[in-house]
Protein backbone atom coordinates (compact mmCIF):
# COMPACT_ATOMS: atom_id res chain seq x y z
CA UNK A 1 0.00 0.00 0.00
CA UNK A 2 1.28 3.35 -1.15
CA UNK A 3 0.90 6.05 1.82
CA UNK A 4 -2.09 7.96 -0.14
CA UNK A 5 -4.25 5.21 -0.84
CA UNK A 6 -3.71 4.38 3.03
CA UNK A 7 -5.21 7.76 3.61
CA UNK A 8 -7.94 7.29 1.22
CA UNK A 9 -8.93 3.82 2.83
CA UNK A 10 -8.08 4.92 6.29
CA UNK A 11 -10.32 8.28 5.13
CA UNK A 12 -13.76 5.88 3.78
CA UNK A 13 -13.22 3.70 6.61
CA UNK A 14 -13.43 6.02 9.34
CA UNK A 15 -14.97 9.44 7.62
CA UNK A 16 -17.13 8.05 4.89
CA UNK A 17 -18.15 4.90 7.40
CA UNK A 18 -18.47 2.49 4.07
CA UNK A 19 -18.94 -1.58 5.01
CA UNK A 20 -16.29 -3.54 5.03
CA UNK A 21 -17.00 -5.56 2.21
CA UNK A 22 -16.32 -2.19 -0.03
CA UNK A 23 -13.23 -1.19 1.84
CA UNK A 24 -11.87 -4.73 1.14
CA UNK A 25 -12.77 -3.70 -2.42
CA UNK A 26 -11.05 -0.84 -2.49
CA UNK A 27 -8.14 -1.94 -1.16
CA UNK A 28 -7.97 -5.26 -3.32
CA UNK A 29 -8.44 -2.76 -6.77
CA UNK A 30 -5.90 -0.24 -5.61
CA UNK A 31 -3.73 -2.58 -4.98
CA UNK A 32 -3.72 -4.43 -7.88
CA UNK A 33 -3.44 -1.13 -10.19
CA UNK A 34 -0.14 -0.47 -8.18
CA UNK A 35 1.36 -3.25 -9.22
CA UNK A 36 0.76 -3.35 -12.54
CA UNK A 37 2.25 0.23 -12.48
CA UNK A 38 5.55 -1.29 -11.33
CA UNK A 39 5.32 -4.58 -13.35
CA UNK A 40 4.99 -2.43 -16.02
CA UNK A 41 7.90 -0.14 -15.16
CA UNK A 42 5.35 2.72 -15.10
CA UNK A 43 7.23 5.00 -12.72
CA UNK A 44 4.93 8.48 -12.45
CA UNK A 45 4.09 9.03 -8.54
CA UNK A 46 0.48 8.33 -8.12
CA UNK A 47 -0.45 12.04 -7.95
CA UNK A 48 0.66 12.35 -11.38
CA UNK A 49 -0.37 9.57 -13.61
CA UNK A 50 -1.66 10.08 -16.73
CA UNK A 51 -5.12 9.28 -18.50
CA UNK A 52 -2.86 7.33 -20.90
CA UNK A 53 -1.83 4.76 -18.41
CA UNK A 54 -5.36 4.33 -16.29
CA UNK A 55 -6.94 3.25 -20.37
CA UNK A 56 -3.79 1.00 -20.87
CA UNK A 57 -4.64 -0.37 -17.84
CA UNK A 58 -7.86 -1.10 -18.24
CA UNK A 59 -6.65 -2.15 -22.33
CA UNK A 60 -4.55 -4.90 -20.06
CA UNK A 61 -7.39 -6.33 -18.37
CA UNK A 62 -10.01 -6.99 -21.44
CA UNK A 63 -6.71 -8.80 -22.76
CA UNK A 64 -6.45 -10.81 -19.56
CA UNK A 65 -10.14 -11.50 -20.40
CA UNK A 66 -11.44 -9.76 -17.43
CA UNK A 67 -15.30 -9.40 -17.12
CA UNK A 68 -16.62 -6.00 -18.20
CA UNK A 69 -17.97 -5.60 -14.73
CA UNK A 70 -14.99 -6.49 -12.85
CA UNK A 71 -13.00 -3.51 -15.00
CA UNK A 72 -15.86 -1.18 -14.32
CA UNK A 73 -15.40 -1.73 -10.61
CA UNK A 74 -12.00 -1.31 -10.35
CA UNK A 75 -11.99 1.58 -12.59
CA UNK A 76 -14.78 3.11 -10.00
CA UNK A 77 -12.20 1.91 -7.61
CA UNK A 78 -9.47 4.37 -9.36
CA UNK A 79 -11.82 6.86 -9.85
CA UNK A 80 -13.01 7.09 -6.33
CA UNK A 81 -9.13 7.66 -5.27
CA UNK A 82 -8.40 10.41 -7.37
CA UNK A 83 -11.53 12.09 -6.55
CA UNK A 84 -10.49 12.15 -2.86
CA UNK A 85 -6.98 13.27 -4.52
CA UNK A 86 -8.50 15.98 -6.11
CA UNK A 87 -10.82 17.46 -3.20
CA UNK A 88 -7.58 17.12 -1.07
CA UNK A 89 -5.96 19.27 -3.48
CA UNK A 90 -3.42 16.71 -4.27
CA UNK A 91 -3.55 16.83 -8.04
CA UNK A 92 -4.79 19.81 -9.95
CA UNK A 93 -7.01 17.44 -12.35
CA UNK A 94 -8.73 13.95 -12.23
CA UNK A 95 -6.80 11.53 -14.56
CA UNK A 96 -10.30 9.51 -14.54
CA UNK A 97 -12.32 12.28 -16.04
CA UNK A 98 -14.57 11.32 -18.82
CA UNK A 99 -13.37 7.75 -18.56
CA UNK A 100 -16.17 5.57 -19.40
CA UNK A 101 -16.73 2.28 -17.87
CA UNK A 102 -16.83 -0.92 -20.79
CA UNK A 103 -20.50 -2.28 -21.87
CA UNK A 104 -21.78 -4.91 -19.77
CA UNK A 105 -21.61 -8.02 -22.21
CA UNK A 106 -25.45 -9.28 -22.14
CA UNK A 107 -25.45 -13.62 -22.19
CA UNK A 108 -27.71 -15.20 -24.15
CA UNK A 109 -29.74 -16.66 -21.46
CA UNK A 110 -30.19 -20.65 -21.50
CA UNK A 111 -33.33 -22.20 -22.48
CA UNK A 112 -34.89 -25.65 -22.84
CA UNK A 113 -35.66 -27.17 -26.41
CA UNK A 114 -39.42 -27.56 -27.46
CA UNK A 115 -38.58 -31.00 -26.99
CA UNK A 116 -36.96 -30.76 -23.52
CA UNK A 117 -40.08 -28.44 -21.98
CA UNK A 118 -42.57 -30.92 -23.12
CA UNK A 119 -40.47 -33.91 -21.43
CA UNK A 120 -40.31 -31.48 -18.15
CA UNK A 121 -43.92 -30.76 -17.68
CA UNK A 122 -45.26 -34.47 -18.30
CA UNK A 123 -43.15 -35.69 -15.04
CA UNK A 124 -45.75 -34.92 -12.47
CA UNK A 125 -48.39 -37.93 -12.19
CA UNK A 126 -52.05 -36.48 -12.20
CA UNK A 127 -53.04 -39.43 -10.68
CA UNK A 128 -52.01 -37.92 -7.62
CA UNK A 129 -53.03 -35.40 -5.47
CA UNK A 130 -49.84 -33.40 -5.30
CA UNK A 131 -48.75 -34.68 -9.43
CA UNK A 132 -52.07 -32.82 -9.81
CA UNK A 133 -50.82 -29.18 -7.86
CA UNK A 134 -47.28 -29.56 -9.92
CA UNK A 135 -48.79 -29.91 -12.88
CA UNK A 136 -50.38 -26.85 -12.61
CA UNK A 137 -47.64 -24.49 -11.34
CA UNK A 138 -45.43 -26.04 -14.28
CA UNK A 139 -47.82 -25.63 -16.95
CA UNK A 140 -48.77 -21.79 -15.48
CA UNK A 141 -44.99 -20.80 -15.35
CA UNK A 142 -43.94 -22.00 -18.78
CA UNK A 143 -47.65 -20.91 -20.57
CA UNK A 144 -47.28 -17.19 -18.81
CA UNK A 145 -43.16 -16.43 -18.33
CA UNK A 146 -44.03 -15.65 -14.85
CA UNK A 147 -41.12 -14.76 -12.16
CA UNK A 148 -41.12 -17.33 -9.19
CA UNK A 149 -42.00 -14.85 -6.65
CA UNK A 150 -45.51 -13.91 -9.04
CA UNK A 151 -46.23 -17.19 -9.47
CA UNK A 152 -45.99 -17.49 -5.60
CA UNK A 153 -48.18 -14.38 -4.98
CA UNK A 154 -51.44 -14.88 -7.23
CA UNK A 155 -54.39 -15.63 -5.43
CA UNK A 156 -57.36 -16.97 -6.81
CA UNK A 157 -59.35 -14.00 -8.22
CA UNK A 158 -56.17 -13.61 -9.92
CA UNK A 159 -57.21 -16.35 -12.34
CA UNK A 160 -59.64 -16.03 -14.88
CA UNK A 161 -59.97 -19.53 -16.61
CA UNK A 162 -63.51 -19.21 -18.56
CA UNK A 163 -61.28 -16.06 -20.62
CA UNK A 164 -58.04 -17.72 -20.49
CA UNK A 165 -56.19 -15.41 -18.28
CA UNK A 166 -54.01 -14.14 -15.22
CA UNK A 167 -53.02 -10.71 -13.65
CA UNK A 168 -50.02 -10.67 -11.91
CA UNK A 169 -50.39 -9.52 -8.24
CA UNK A 170 -50.92 -5.78 -7.53
CA UNK A 171 -47.63 -5.90 -5.26
CA UNK A 172 -45.58 -5.86 -8.68
CA UNK A 173 -44.88 -2.41 -10.19
CA UNK A 174 -45.15 -4.21 -13.79
CA UNK A 175 -48.84 -5.24 -13.18
CA UNK A 176 -50.22 -7.34 -16.63
CA UNK A 177 -52.65 -9.36 -17.83
CA UNK A 178 -51.34 -12.27 -19.07
CA UNK A 179 -53.13 -15.25 -21.68
CA UNK A 180 -52.84 -18.85 -21.01
CA UNK A 181 -53.15 -21.47 -23.01
CA UNK A 182 -55.78 -24.90 -22.79
CA UNK A 183 -53.34 -26.98 -21.51
CA UNK A 184 -52.68 -24.54 -18.45
CA UNK A 185 -56.27 -24.12 -18.38
CA UNK A 186 -57.42 -27.80 -17.95
CA UNK A 187 -54.80 -28.06 -15.51
CA UNK A 188 -55.79 -25.27 -13.20
CA UNK A 189 -59.18 -26.55 -13.52
CA UNK A 190 -57.89 -30.17 -12.58
CA UNK A 191 -56.29 -28.64 -9.60
CA UNK A 192 -58.94 -26.63 -8.38
CA UNK A 193 -61.19 -29.01 -8.51
CA UNK A 194 -59.44 -32.04 -7.10
CA UNK A 195 -56.69 -30.84 -4.91
CA UNK A 196 -56.76 -26.94 -3.59
CA UNK A 197 -60.14 -27.33 -1.78
CA UNK A 198 -58.89 -30.49 0.21
CA UNK A 199 -56.02 -28.51 1.12
CA UNK A 200 -57.93 -25.15 2.62
CA UNK A 201 -57.91 -25.43 5.87
CA UNK A 202 -58.64 -21.57 6.34
CA UNK A 203 -61.82 -20.31 4.32
CA UNK A 204 -60.39 -16.85 4.20
CA UNK A 205 -56.84 -18.16 2.41
CA UNK A 206 -56.59 -16.75 -0.98
CA UNK A 207 -53.75 -17.92 -1.99
CA UNK A 208 -53.92 -20.13 -5.49
CA UNK A 209 -50.53 -22.55 -5.00
CA UNK A 210 -50.95 -24.18 -1.38
CA UNK A 211 -48.31 -26.42 0.46
CA UNK A 212 -49.77 -29.78 2.51
CA UNK A 213 -50.31 -27.49 5.50
CA UNK A 214 -52.95 -25.16 3.42
CA UNK A 215 -50.64 -22.28 3.65
CA UNK A 216 -48.91 -20.74 0.56
CA UNK A 217 -46.47 -21.99 -0.79
CA UNK A 218 -42.66 -21.23 -0.58
CA UNK A 219 -39.81 -20.78 -2.65
CA UNK A 220 -38.13 -23.09 -1.29
CA UNK A 221 -40.67 -25.68 -1.46
CA UNK A 222 -41.34 -24.40 -5.13
CA UNK A 223 -37.29 -25.10 -5.41
CA UNK A 224 -37.51 -28.67 -4.47
CA UNK A 225 -40.47 -29.75 -6.86
CA UNK A 226 -38.67 -28.14 -9.83
CA UNK A 227 -35.29 -29.77 -9.01
CA UNK A 228 -37.10 -33.36 -8.15
CA UNK A 229 -38.71 -33.24 -11.86
CA UNK A 230 -35.49 -32.05 -13.17
CA UNK A 231 -33.99 -34.92 -11.89
CA UNK A 232 -36.92 -37.25 -12.92
CA UNK A 233 -36.73 -36.47 -16.58
CA UNK A 234 -33.04 -37.13 -17.01
CA UNK A 235 -33.02 -34.11 -18.95
CA UNK A 236 -29.24 -32.90 -18.59
CA UNK A 237 -29.40 -29.34 -18.33
CA UNK A 238 -29.57 -26.77 -15.60
CA UNK A 239 -33.45 -25.87 -14.89
CA UNK A 240 -34.82 -23.09 -13.36
CA UNK A 241 -38.09 -20.92 -13.10
CA UNK A 242 -36.00 -18.58 -14.70
CA UNK A 243 -34.94 -20.77 -17.37
CA UNK A 244 -38.46 -21.84 -17.73
CA UNK A 245 -39.24 -18.07 -18.10
CA UNK A 246 -36.43 -17.57 -20.84
CA UNK A 247 -37.74 -20.66 -22.91
CA UNK A 248 -41.05 -19.27 -22.95
CA UNK A 249 -40.11 -15.71 -24.13
CA UNK A 250 -37.55 -17.43 -26.99
CA UNK A 251 -40.21 -19.89 -27.89
CA UNK A 252 -42.57 -17.30 -28.48
CA UNK A 253 -39.99 -15.47 -30.74
CA UNK A 254 -38.90 -18.56 -32.35
CA UNK A 255 -42.58 -19.26 -33.27
CA UNK A 256 -43.14 -15.58 -34.79
CA UNK A 257 -44.13 -13.63 -32.22
CA UNK A 258 -42.52 -9.68 -31.84
CA UNK A 259 -40.49 -7.99 -29.80
CA UNK A 260 -43.20 -5.79 -28.41
CA UNK A 261 -45.34 -8.25 -27.48
CA UNK A 262 -43.01 -10.60 -25.87
CA UNK A 263 -41.93 -7.23 -24.26
CA UNK A 264 -45.18 -6.86 -22.20
CA UNK A 265 -45.60 -10.57 -21.76
CA UNK A 266 -42.70 -10.13 -19.28
CA UNK A 267 -43.30 -7.35 -17.83
CA UNK A 268 -39.72 -5.80 -19.03
CA UNK A 269 -39.67 -1.65 -18.88
CA UNK A 270 -36.89 -1.77 -21.69
CA UNK A 271 -37.37 -3.60 -24.62
CA UNK A 272 -33.55 -4.05 -24.95
CA UNK A 273 -34.08 -7.06 -22.25
CA UNK A 274 -35.83 -8.52 -24.15
CA UNK A 275 -33.76 -8.08 -27.56
CA UNK A 276 -31.44 -10.66 -25.87
CA UNK A 277 -33.73 -13.75 -26.65
CA UNK A 278 -33.50 -13.01 -30.09
CA UNK A 279 -30.19 -13.84 -30.50
CA UNK A 280 -31.42 -17.70 -29.46
CA UNK A 281 -32.69 -17.90 -32.51
CA UNK A 282 -30.38 -16.92 -35.60
CA UNK A 283 -31.11 -20.78 -37.50
CA UNK A 284 -34.36 -18.99 -37.60
CA UNK A 285 -33.93 -16.21 -39.20
CA UNK A 286 -31.67 -17.84 -41.26
CA UNK A 287 -34.58 -19.81 -42.64
CA UNK A 288 -37.02 -16.78 -42.87
CA UNK A 289 -34.50 -14.85 -45.05
CA UNK A 290 -33.66 -18.07 -47.65
CA UNK A 291 -37.64 -18.23 -47.65
CA UNK A 292 -38.63 -14.63 -48.09
CA UNK A 293 -35.57 -12.69 -49.88
CA UNK A 294 -35.71 -12.89 -53.72
CA UNK A 295 -32.41 -12.97 -54.15
CA UNK A 296 -31.41 -15.47 -51.23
Amino acid sequence: MNILTTEFIDYIKWDKELSQNTIECYTRDLNQFINYLNENDITEDLTEISQTSIITYMLYLERKGRASSTISRRLASIRAFYQYLLNKNLIKKDPTLNLKSPKKNKRVPETLTLKEVDIFLEQPNISTTKGIRDKAMLELLYATGLKVSELLKLKIEDVDLDLGLVMTSKEFTNERVIPIGNIAVSSLKLYLNEFRRKLVKDKEQSFLFLNYNGNPLTRQGFWKIIKYYKNKACIDKKITPRILRHSFAAHLLENGADLKSVQTLLGHADISSTQIYANTDNKRLNEVYKKAHPRA
